[in-house]
């Protein structure tokens, strides 16, 4: 399976960030896109995902805070799975690895299944299934 990263970016205006990437020759993703969020292609494998600040701060744990300064969180960093197991899998290497778990895999949203741990330097990094069927 090839894996995709879906760098996951707070912004402040959602349609001058949209302009932006599409500005740039990126297309948009329709499917994945609404009013809080934008799917911009970058190629087959990597997709940037520009969030307004308050659905950006619904993926981050309790307590933390969109951006500026080393308690609060700019990105996460999303990577394809091929299964919910093996989501599971990869959490279960993560604190051996010497890392943290951020947040335990559950279902996000339908059809969405995904948890996040952090390296040993604060960086989140979210490992995700999302069921094809869900995005019909």
């Amino acid at each position: 399976m090839e894996r995709m990263i879906f760098p996951n970016l707070p912004v402040n205006d959602l349609a001058a960030s949209t302009n932006f990437y599409l500005g740039l020759g990126f297309e948009k993703n329709d499917l994945f896109s609404d009013e809080q969020a934008t799917a911009v292609v970058i190629s087959d494998a990597i997709v940037v995902m520009l969030l307004e600040k308050s659905f950006f701060q619904s993926f981050l744990a309790d307590g933390d805070a969109v951006h500026t300064d080393a308690s609060s969180k700019a990105v996460i960093n999303g990577i394809s799975c091929a299964s919910r197991a093996e989501v599971d899998a990869l959490l279960a290497k993560v604190e051996p690895a010497g890392g943290a778990i951020y947040s335990p895999a559950r279902e996000m949203m339908p059809g969405m299944y995904s948890g996040s741990c952090t390296d040993p330097d604060g960086h989140i990094w979210e490992f995700m299934w999302m069921d094809p069927a869900s995005a019909q």
